[in-house]
């Protein structure tokens, strides 16, 4: 029964973050956010085409998404557990799961052809959930570093980092559960990825910054 639960909240989770709320928001503004700038959905690419009360929105919801993931995993799964060896596998596990399914579902969401954002307002949404003082830490991180350097590619991939290195003495020292930390590196690997072309445009001096329009 776990591991069909694990395997439901997987789904929903992925379902939930496929919802693709920048898409959606621009094009009742008659505006088709794929063919426009960047062509990701996210909210840094809403910001440069509709400005920053729709980019507030889209990124609101795309938090929001991978929290509810998270917590639907919560109530889904319970108190079951099953051991494998010495691992214990629980609610920890379906929940940090859930949060990444959620992030793949932005990233390469169904409804849009698997092509969305780059994650990150879905992968502190989830992370928010699973462990607030490392998601709220790493989104303090992202918003300081992309305030200061005027990058939103910078500020998200020293956000994501910064989930996992505080995640780090939190796991080694506190005791907060393993999964959280897997979550932090799985996420931040796959956000950094999905980053690859801005940090080649960081490094060439080519980046755009968050006040260019999309063009």
């Amino acid at each position: 029964m776990l591991i069909t639960n694990i395997l439901l909240v997987a789904l929903l989770g992925y379902l939930l973050g496929s919802i693709p709320f920048g898409a959606i928001i621009s094009r009742r503004s008659k505006i088709d956010i794929q063919q426009t700038g960047s062509g990701k959905t996210g909210a840094t690419n809403v910001l440069r085409t509709m400005g920053r009360k729709a980019a507030a929105v889209v990124a609101l919801l795309d938090v929001l998404k991978g929290a509810l993931a998270v917590v639907l995993a919560g109530f889904l799964i319970g108190h079951e557990q099953l051991s494998i060896g010495s691992y214990t596998l629980g609610i920890f596990t379906g929940q940090a799961i859930a949060g990444l399914a959620a992030m793949a579902g932005h990233i390469w969401p169904v409804f849009l052809r698997f092509k969305g954002g780059r994650g990150v307002a879905t992968f502190f949404g989830s992370l928010i959930a699973l462990c607030p003082v490392a998601g709220l830490f790493g989104g303090e991180v992202l918003i300081i570093g992309a305030g200061l350097t005027g990058f939103a590619s910078l500020g998200s991939i020293t956000g994501v980092i910064g989930t996992y290195a505080v995640l780090v003495p939190l796991t080694l020292m506190y005791g907060f559960p393993v999964e959280y930390l897997v979550y932090a590196v799985i996420g931040s690997s796959v956000i950094i990825y999905m980053h690859r072309d801005n940090i080649k445009r960081l490094l060439a001096g080519k980046e755009r910054k968050i006040s260019d329009k999309a063009g």
